[in-house]
């Protein structure tokens, strides 16, 4: 660890990605600041489902990190009490009932490949998890995947934060957008809008949306498939549902206070991004998914709007996570991924090791910046 005393290292971005990897570097020792335009976990990690799993199909090294993070999670919760923000009871999942229907196969898959899942019919699901309508679950049954779970990420980033500020870790959220400071070819540090400089050896860009058109900054192309999110939170009430939903109308999770989190495809589709860059979900959209999430909850409960998050959902163009360093620009890294609850906490540690230590992750080598150089 005292090797690293000497390191400088500038996090942009106050989402789970930045402050994870901070932490991280922190506990190596690393002197580490974070810089963000504003309040911390108000972007990208306030507008997620935050469903932690690796289900159906992706990369065979896609699948793994995603092993990796969910390991991490139950790390966490077997170190200390989490309380009602983070839980590991597992999701259930089913498709529509036509052509399109994948569960038989993916059921298949997840057996193939050592993921914890079971097949189980309309009926049977109630003596496996609680809180579900049989009638709304297609004849082709539903797979349990006991080992997934939630975690509220604003809760997260918090206690990660309590730890940063124990550790000597500096915060600076209000100087307003940042850039990275290039000398001779390499990141030397950050520089905020209102020209406070913030000397690094080393800089992560965690920004969200916003990674691929700064990395464009420097010359650096990264794959861009970001789209919209829709968030609905639903005003508390009883309910036996434990694990989060994954639906053809809408997926759910229950939220710390007893509420459900909402989100769907057809209801981001719908949020309308204005000329100013501002958001705005329609009165019938919200509506509607709170009409979807009540057919498939146990007594289809009347459901109403506590709050709505809408903005970017950060998506590389590819669908993997972008993690590491920019082709030729020592010191330049990044961080990008959709699944910034399940990858939170492995990608922060393994890329905080990296630049540590000088040496490259293996479970990293798939998700470098450099697949898109080209």
């Amino acid at each position: 660890m005292s090797k690293n005393t000497a390191l400088k290292v500038a996090v942009i971005g106050g989402g789970i990605f930045g402050v994870s990897t901070a932490v991280h570097l922190a506990r190596l020792g690393v002197k580490t600041t974070i810089v963000n335009d504003g309040p911390l976990a108000r972007g990208a990690s306030s507008r997620s489902l935050a469903w932690l799993n690796s289900a159906r199909k992706r990369s065979t090294a896609y699948h793994n990190l995603r092993m990796a993070g969910l390991d991490r999670y139950r790390t966490l919760v077997a170190a200390r009490d989490c309380g009602a923000w983070l839980r590991l009871d597992g999701g259930l999942t089913w498709d529509a009932d036509n052509a399109s229907n994948q569960i038989a196969e993916i059921f298949r898959h997840e057996q193939a490949i050592g993921y914890q899942t079971r097949l189980l019919a309309p009926g049977g699901i109630a003596a496996v998890t609680p809180g579900v309508d049989a009638k709304a679950v297609s004849p082709q049954g539903a797979i349990f995947n006991a080992g997934e779970g939630w975690v509220d990420l604003p809760s997260l980033i918090g206690l990660l934060l309590r730890e940063f500020g124990e550790r000597d870790g500096r915060i600076i959220t209000d100087g307003g957008s940042a850039e990275v400071v290039l000398t001779n070819g390499r990141a030397s540090g950050v520089r905020t809008a209102s020209g406070q400089v913030v000397d690094a050896d080393a800089v992560v860009v965690a920004t969200g949306s916003t990674v691929p058109a700064m990395a464009a900054t420097a010359g650096r192309r990264i794959g861009d498939g970001t789209t919209r999110a829709l968030l609905v939170i639903s005003k508390p009430m009883p309910h036996p549902l434990r694990a989060v939903l994954n639906t053809p109308r809408v997926a759910i999770r229950p939220t710390p206070n007893g509420a459900f989190a909402l989100d769907s495809a057809w209801s981001e589709d719908e949020v309308v991004v204005h000329d100013d860059g501002t958001y705005e979900a329609r009165a019938s959209t919200i509506a509607g998914l709170l009409d979807e999430a009540s057919k498939v909850l146990e007594g289809n409960p009347k459901l109403a709007m506590e709050s709505s998050h809408m903005g970017p959902k950060p998506i590389p163009a590819d669908g993997e996570p972008v993690i590491g360093q920019l082709t030729g620009i020592p010191g330049y890294n990044v961080v990008f991924s959709h699944s910034g609850a399940t990858l939170g906490l492995i990608a922060g540690e393994l890329l905080a090791g990296e630049i540590a230590s000088g040496t490259p992750s293996p479970l990293l080598q798939p998700f470098r910046p450099a697949r898109f150089d080209s």
